[in-house]
């Protein structure tokens, strides 16, 4: 009962804030200033959706961050499950070592790379686009990397063994066996991603310059500036721009949870 008790009252300190995010989101400036802590509007302004995206170009936001979110989704999963499945099943020598390196890059926070990066995609004039996000994510993700090499591990190693007796390549082997397997890891995978460039703001902010490539984090950024008095539109704005990442996580919850778990028991 206890336990009952304290993960009800946890829950409950988790989500008041996003419930208070919705009610404020239908509220006057009146109302919020006299409705405190309670989460039932008393008048319903669903006005401020329609005024709080139509004061900056949102569906240019939305289609950028749709772009510089999808894309990445996509090269990540396949160029982490096929460096993964090189480590967890090519034996080569320094192999090992090569994977502590790959490892080893988690060490290193995003500040310490971004100077770098920022030189080598300004020389190569990418600059105010969205190829700087884009473009390091063909190359995988170490994390990503780690955890598709043990997905693999778990995997019989006669599926491979079978494979190479009747002829198949290693390429082959990778997307014709242990990708279609890989179906928990890649939702795992496809939503981590999806909701950590869904909210890149810091990248977007170091590369993005102008209207043109700017994205829904930046928007809400350049919003809470202008219209930060008025906590209903910012509300309302902010709660359009968190609703995909919150109800992606709702629904994939179990995938997410049972790829990175995955044990290889059948």
């Amino acid at each position: 009962m206890l336990a009952l008790t304290l993960l009800v009252v946890g829950s409950a300190g988790f989500v008041y804030p996003f419930l208070w995010m919705i009610a404020t989101a239908l509220r006057t400036p009146e109302g919020v200033a006299h409705a405190g802590a309670a989460l039932w509007p008393l008048q319903w302004q669903w006005s401020n959706f329609a005024e709080g995206l139509g004061s900056f170009p949102f569906l240019t936001y939305l289609r950028n961050s749709l772009l510089s979110t999808l894309v990445p989704v996509v090269a990540v999963v396949f160029s982490s499950s096929l460096v993964g499945f090189a480590f967890a099943r090519i034996r080569a020598r320094g192999a090992g070592v090569l994977f502590a390196v790959v490892l080893s890059t988690l060490l290193l926070p995003q500040e310490v790379t971004i100077v770098p990066q920022f030189i080598l995609f300004r020389n190569l004039d990418m600059i105010d686009t969205l190829w700087p996000i884009i473009v390091p994510t063909f190359f995988g993700s170490a994390f990503f990397i780690f955890l598709y090499r043990q997905f693999y591990l778990r995997l019989p190693e006669a599926l491979t063994d079978a494979a190479l007796i009747d002829g198949a390549g290693w390429f082959r082997i990778w997307f014709s066996i242990y990708l279609p397997l890989s179906r928990p890891i890649i939702i795992a995978t496809a939503v981590l991603q999806f909701m950590s460039y869904w909210n890149n703001f810091f990248q977007a902010a170091i590369y993005l310059t102008t209207d043109r490539w700017k994205t829904l984090p930046l928007a809400l950024a350049g919003f809470q500036s202008v219209n930060g008095t008025d906590t209903p539109l910012l509300m309302a704005t902010a709660l359009v721009v968190t609703a995909p990442c919150v109800l992606l996580f709702f629904v994939a919850q179990r995938h997410i949870i049972g790829g990175i778990s995955f044990t290889g028991s059948k």
